[in-house]
């Protein structure tokens, strides 16, 4: 018999050098996860572009951070060390993937925390993976088999076994140095390239983040999720720290003087004058004041929405009290009747702290609660504030058919027909149904089959687009009313209709050659802090326009009193608009609005220099005119702030139950 040929001794010696390499497997396993998170990106498609070389530094620099101390590991260990990493690693990528298929977000720790979400995968979890995904772990078996062989290689373990205490000592310094420069490396190629994006393109994105997706795609998967456990961790801090007995008293006292109003405000005749009615509230995307009853060329800007005020309640001097959060801050601002917070956005900061939220409040009283909204469910967070809120449904993109595909998404023409055909279907009596439009966002693109209006000067600009697609949304809002007629709901539904914010337009010139006159500083002010805030009632009853100043945060007070649903046990920092006169409307800015008065801060918010209007006249009036409510105002910000940083509506309900 022939002997089989051997490989080659000079072949062998060098595979074996190769291998006892103390960098071998790790460089391996460096060069695997690089793979697997680029093949992970190509699977998202969360970005337009492919990953660009400052992308895959940061993977690179990434890896480093997360690996380094697999270096100051013996050999014998830095295997087997690998193996559970790589396996470590690639579950979390393709939890990610899995999770990012469904809701186009990644797993953070609010989501964990509330592990509802991830049930909701369910039945859908099948249909979720894909063949492909087997790539994740296909080294992982390799590495298995090659582990096992590993294990029964004796002569390695007594070679191992066999070196020197000088050599073991050498060895002990060479693993702390390679370990040490590693991280050092890995934190200059990860912070280097994001710092670099953050003073660029990316500017303001940590203060902001008002999307997971934003952050990836500055941060890289890995870099996402150790900024996430830092943000978590630092707002967690925050909600912890202990208030001074002083700022805690003055969160009560402010609280108890408004459950007195509450409580007061039983004995109106208005109280409980709708209760079990139905409730819809449609916020629309960047529905400003100024368009309300003016025309462009002798047509209507928005002839729906002005024939529904003739039978309503039309609130003329409304304001959006919104911040970085825009939409979101908004819909914060209406649901749970608070100010948003200076920077960011609630939604993604403290999702999983306690609100007394419209959808919670009216789901205890036997409503069916549901949000729309026919865009990704993880922008703004919006799926795992939701699920805190109480909401039944949130109903978002994958349940829609993009048959109108306009702008970011859905028309809201059919945006508003799929809505109602779905809450058809449910057919839960009484239901709240919170809505939200896209139509009129930003940068306000219409097909040309969707202009109607003859903007004139405006033609070809983005203020004249802006016109367009109010025009449009307004068609949609009169094709929502005339099919809740249809329905039969019209006379069981209490409508709301508001404007979440500016259209970002900031050009006087524009302005003023729509209105055809000169505006002044404080007009300006108010055109873009103005939106519209409508109530129709089923009986019509309460029309009229209402000329007091109100806010966002008015809204779910109000409906709450209409409903018969009393108040005094909530923390709502709103006004019900129905039973208070004199009402003080504070901005986020620290600007605000009476009737009498009108402050605008500085640049630098110093009080001394800003500027005191006169609301009748719109002069500038003696600035300490403006002192008390300023100050009052400022209080009720840092109550606001104090309320959702430290999550005190948990504690003082808490403390309430225990005297």
């Amino acid at each position: 018999m022939s002997k089989a040929k051997s490989a080659p001794p000079y072949a062998s010696s060098r595979y074996g050098e190769l291998t006892r390499s103390r960098f071998f497997y790790y460089v391996v396993f460096i060069f695997v996860m690089i793979l697997k998170l680029g093949f992970f990106h190509s699977q998202l498609n969360a970005r337009n572009i492919d990953m660009n070389f400052l992308d895959y530094v940061i993977t690179f620099g990434s890896l480093l951070l997360v690996s380094f101390w697999v270096l100051w590991l013996p050999l014998r260990g830095r295997f087997p060390s690998l193996i559970i990493l790589n396996l470590l690693l690639s579950s979390l990528i393709y939890a990610d993937l899995v999770y990012y298929r469904y809701f186009q977000d990644f797993i953070t720790i609010p989501v964990l925390l509330q592990a509802g979400q991830l049930n909701s995968l369910g039945d859908s979890i099948a249909s979720l993976l894909k063949i492909s995904d087997l790539w994740f772990f296909a080294d992982l078996s390799l590495l298995a088999v090659y582990g096992l062989y590993m294990i029964f290689r004796s002569g390695r373990k007594r070679s191992l076994r066999s070196a020197s205490h000088h050599n073991k000592k050498h060895s002990n310094w060479q693993r702390f140095i390679s370990g040490t420069l590693a991280f050092a490396i890995g934190a200059a190629l990860t912070f280097g390239p994001i710092e670099f994006y953050n003073r660029t393109w990316a500017v303001g994105l940590f203060n902001g983040n008002w999307w997971n997706l934003s952050l990836y795609n500055v941060t890289g998967l890995l870099g996402f999720h150790g900024y996430d456990i830092y943000r978590y961790n630092k707002e967690r801090q925050n909600s912890q720290a202990n208030l001074t007995d002083e700022e805690m008293n003055e969160v009560t006292s402010f609280f108890a003087k408004k459950q007195q109003q509450a409580a007061k405000a039983v004995t109106s005749d208005s109280f409980g004058q709708y209760k079990d009615k139905n409730v819809m509230i449609i916020q629309v995307e960047a529905f400003m004041n100024f368009v309300i009853n003016k025309s462009i060329n002798d047509v209507e800007i928005t002839p729906n929405f002005n024939a529904l005020m003739r039978d309503s309640l039309y609130f003329k001097n409304f304001y959006h009290q919104t911040g970085q959060g825009r939409t979101s801050d908004a819909d914060l601002s209406t649901n749970t009747s608070l100010h948003p917070l200076p920077t960011g956005s609630v939604f993604t900061r403290y999702p999983d702290h306690m609100y007394d939220s419209l959808s919670s409040i009216l789901g205890s009283n036997g409503y069916h609660t549901a949000a729309y909204h026919a865009y990704e469910s993880s922008f703004w967070n919006r799926y795992t504030m939701y699920n805190n809120m109480g909401y039944d449904e949130f109903v978002s993109k994958n349940d829609y058919e993009m048959d109108e595909a306009i702008g970011w998404s859905l028309g809201d023409k059919s945006f508003f027909r799929q809505s109602i055909d779905h809450l058809v279907q449910v057919n839960e009596d009484p239901f709240y149904a919170f809505m939200i439009t896209l139509t009129s966002h930003h940068p306000y693109s219409l097909p040309a089959s969707a202009l109607e209006l003859d903007v004139g000067q405006f033609e070809g600009t983005t203020f004249g687009n802006y016109l367009q697609s109010l025009h449009y949304t307004d068609a949609a809002l009169g094709q929502l009313v005339e099919r809740l007629k249809q329905e039969g709901l019209w006379e069981d539904t209490i409508l709301m209709i508001y404007g979440d914010h500016d259209n970002s337009l900031k050009e006087k010139s524009d302005y003023e050659a729509f209105l055809g006159r000169p505006v002044s500083d404080m007009e300006m002010h108010q055109i873009m802090n103005q939106v519209p805030f409508l109530v129709h009632l089923p009986d019509d009853d309460h029309s009229g326009v209402y000329l007091e100043p109100a806010g966002q945060m008015d809204i779910s007070p109000t409906l709450l009193h209409l409903l018969g649903i009393n108040t005094d046990s909530y923390y709502l920092m709103g006004h019900d608009l129905l039973n208070t006169r004199n009402r003080t409307i504070v901005l986020r800015t620290g600007a605000f609005a009476t009737r009498e008065l009108y402050y605008i801060p500085s640049d630098d918010y110093l009080f001394e220099h800003g500027n005191c209007y006169e609301m009748k006249s719109g002069e500038k009036t003696d600035i300490n005119a403006c002192k008390a409510e300023f100050d009052a105002g400022k209080n009720e910000l840092a109550i606001s702030d104090r309320v959702i940083t430290y999550d005190l509506i948990s504690k003082l309900r808490s403390s309430t139950a225990n005297k």
